[in-house]
């Protein structure tokens, strides 16, 4: 009977496998590159070319005994002002990280007059292009097989006849 424990589990396990799941598609973008968080760098040239997405998170890395990360404004961001910040990220490793979990553009400066230097960052985040859309169904006429595509029919299948195999050899 303990056989047949262990082979309806993997059954199941198996069956779930071949259901396919959501992909994740989050990314972390180290702010900067292998560079970092740092003067003299123009993060506008960073970011271009880069789709930003709502769910991505931003990582910055610098010298936390100089430098931080402060959200702010369109304006306080274009004048380099740090003094009125919507957010403080800087924890105090220099390894910061910000999820972008709103679709606006952000804004990222470093305040005690790095942001002179460059160290300004403007990011655009937007909603995640929906998923490919699944074939469409040619035709109500099909056979349950074919209108499943085998998403569902086939794995249930495979698992029903594991079980059945598990039985018989159980027995």
């Amino acid at each position: 009977m303990d056989g047949l424990r262990r082979s309806i589990a993997l059954a199941v396990v198996l069956a779930l496998g071949m259901v396919a799941l959501p992909e994740v598609t989050a990314v972390r973008y180290i702010v900067g590159g292998n560079v970092g968080w740092s003067p003299n760098v123009n993060y506008t040239v960073w970011a271009q070319g880069k789709q930003f997405y709502n769910g991505d998170w931003l990582f910055f890395v610098y010298d936390r005994t100089q430098m931080n990360v402060l959200e702010v404004n369109q304006t306080d961001y274009e004048n380099c002002i740090s003094d009125h910040f919507l957010h403080n990220w800087t924890t105090g490793a220099g390894r910061d990280v910000v999820p972008l979990n709103v679709t606006k553009t952000y804004y990222f400066i470093s305040g005690k007059g790095f942001c002179f230097g460059g160290m300004k960052v403007a990011i655009n985040v937007e909603n995640p292009p929906p998923p490919p859309s699944s074939l469409p169904v040619k035709s109500y006429s099909q056979s349950l097989l074919s209108s499943f595509q085998g998403q569902i029919f086939l794995p249930v299948l495979f698992a029903a006849a594991a079980v059945w195999d598990s039985f018989l050899l159980a027995c």
